[in-house]
């Protein structure tokens, strides 16, 4: 297997050089602490951008992909700070689901437009054109892309990332990959490799549910192995010149808490590093729309519950299964928005042991559970998209295996089948230790 060579020109006057294969962590100079309000154990790569004078960059004419989790250590948007880089010039951006600025809900249409604060023209990705065309390329010799990724495949950001790959392949344009924190870390894979047939927006590459790396890692495996094959997933796979920023400070280990970073909400579901956590953990189960998951209240992502449900018995009944680092309480709320105003009542969970966890799992354990208890709310023979289901699992199987019983161990073994394979692949491509 050929491994890729991420070229950090911004590391070329210290006479350093990265492969993609590399087991240690890229060795760069942090900026000085006292240069932010904040003291963060990482420095992400547009910090690392600024540290080295843009030198990338300079004298190229610049596309920016990114949204309002694009900021530098200083709070500042990634698209103000290119727009005042010296020999710098950026000349269009690129608005993903929810858009640069942030002012789209989810599924919203984003329009083209004009940024009001730089005048720069604003082409949307969401919309009825995912992939930049060659008019909305026209002029741009670098695509930079910096958003804050969750690590979790259906989570629509990296779709457009892959299409922006193929696009920017197709008319030769570099694209730059600014590196940010898996928030789930480094070391945590679960569910299936996409199926054929299943390939969507939500599901574009044959990668695991949860993948354990960072946004700019994920770039460098797509391109090398051939994944990067777009949103039908049969198309012939396109490779890109690809550039990797990374960040400094950052181990697999960590989760976003421990970087020192502030949190930056990527989209408006996603206000916390634990909503982020809890995307995969609720996220399948929220398709069904039988639960609330908490979308639209406080802490979206992070419960269960419904008028009907008893929440001691649920907890309860949770408690019995002895689920591997997964602990639950009681909950009873009233959602703001979204769902029906009425009062909720369920379990919100939280992971003990974060390691031996199963995050994805977490949801169908509740959807087992309730079965158990109230056996005449099985979500399966009321539910309609079952196509959805499916794209978004990458799969049909837990839909036909599970429905049958809606017991866990139906499903778990087919579930976590190519995990290690893919952590096995994934290795070639690691940054950080």
């Amino acid at each position: 297997m050929n491994k890729v060579l991420f070229l950090f020109s911004f590391l070329a006057c210290l006479g350093c050089s990265h492969s993609a294969s590399s087991q240690s962590q890229p060795q760069t100079q942090s900026p000085s602490p006292a240069e932010s309000p904040y003291q963060p154990v990482v420095y992400t790569g547009i910090d690392m951008l600024e540290r080295y004078n843009f030198e990338d960059l300079k004298g190229k004419r610049v596309g920016l992909v990114t949204n309002p989790s694009g900021v530098d250590r200083n709070l500042r948007s990634t698209i103000d700070v290119l727009f005042d880089a010296p020999e710098v010039n950026l000349v269009a951006l690129y608005g993903p689901e929810h858009g640069v600025r942030g002012d789209a809900y989810a599924g919203d249409h984003v329009s083209n437009g004009k940024d009001p604060k730089t005048g720069l023209p604003v082409y949307s990705l969401y919309g009825s054109t995912r992939k930049p065309t060659p008019e909305m390329l026209k002029g741009v010799d670098v695509m930079v892309y910096d958003i804050q990724d969750v690590g979790t495949r259906s989570y629509t950001f990296i779709s457009t990332l892959g299409l922006v790959m193929r696009a920017c392949a197709e008319q030769n344009i570099e694209v730059m990959v600014l590196d940010r924190p898996n928030p789930l870390g480094g070391e945590k894979v679960e569910g299936c490799l996409v199926e054929p047939g299943f390939h969507s927006f939500v599901s574009m590459f044959r990668i695991p549910y949860i993948y354990g790396l960072t946004v700019g890692e994920l770039a460098g495996l797509l391109n090398e192995e051939g994944l990067n094959c777009g949103q039908s997933g049969d198309e012939k796979p396109l490779k890109c010149r690809l550039t990797v920023i990374p960040m400094s400070g950052w181990e697999r280990w960590m989760l976003y808490k421990d970087t020192g970073l502030p949190w930056i909400l990527p989209s408006p579901n996603i206000p916390s590093d634990v909503s982020a956590i809890g995307y995969p953990s609720a996220g399948i189960a929220g398709e069904f729309g039988y639960l609330s998951i908490g979308v639209g209240y406080t802490i979206p992502f992070q419960v269960f519950a419904a008028p009907w449900i008893d929440a001691d018995k649920l907890k309860q009944k949770l408690d019995s299964y002895r689920i591997p680092g997964t602990a639950f309480r009681t909950i009873h709320f009233k959602p703001m928005a979204g769902t029906a105003p009425q009062m909720q009542h369920g379990v919100q969970f939280f992971y003990t042991d974060y390691a031996s966890a199963t995050l994805t799992l977490t949801q169908f354990y509740v959807i087992q559970a309730i079965q158990e208890l109230y056996p005449d709310h099985n979500p399966y023979k009321t539910f309609k998209k079952t196509r959805m289901m499916d794209i978004v699992c990458g799969t049909d199987y837990v839909r036909r295996e599970f429905g049958k019983q809606l017991k866990v161990q139906d499903i778990q073994s087919y579930w976590m089948k190519d995990a290690e394979a893919f952590k096995d692949l994934s290795r070639n491509y690691y940054l950080y230790r």
